[in-house]
């Protein structure tokens, strides 16, 4: 399974945002997918995740109440919408993934996209 990460860029405090990892390969359509983030000098730290079906879905309360995450099941895509952007937003997202597990963890994910820039300027 490969995975990208898109989406990222310079966005002003309290704009929206959606990033996208596409997933490719074999059993890239069974794959729970969650996504990360990496601010300089901290650990990486999940954000959000969702199933293979869409059915389970979960998030940080970092974050809670001013995202989505969803999948667009053909195209073997998840998208992340934050809304509100704030300065502490600004990090490297990485989408992960996994064929058993929901990847809440960082240890839970067997595959990485290999991040995309999201700076949140005041």
């Amino acid at each position: 399974v490969q995975l990208q990460a898109s989406g990222g860029g310079l966005v002003q405090v309290g704009d929206s945002l959606t990033l996208s990892c596409t997933a490719s390969g074999r059993e890239s359509a069974h794959i729970h997918v969650g996504w990360f983030r990496q601010s300089p000098g901290k650990e990486r730290e999940f954000v959000a995740a969702i199933t293979s079906t869409g059915m389970t879905i979960r998030y940080a309360d970092s974050v809670k109440g001013r995202s989505t995450i969803s999948r667009r099941g053909p195209e073997n895509i998840v998208d992340l919408h934050i809304h509100t952007l704030e300065p502490d937003d600004t990090a490297i997202y990485y989408c992960a993934a996994d064929r058993g597990r929901l990847p809440m963890l960082t240890s839970a994910a067997t595959y990485w996209g290999q991040g995309t820039q999201v700076t949140v300027s005041s």
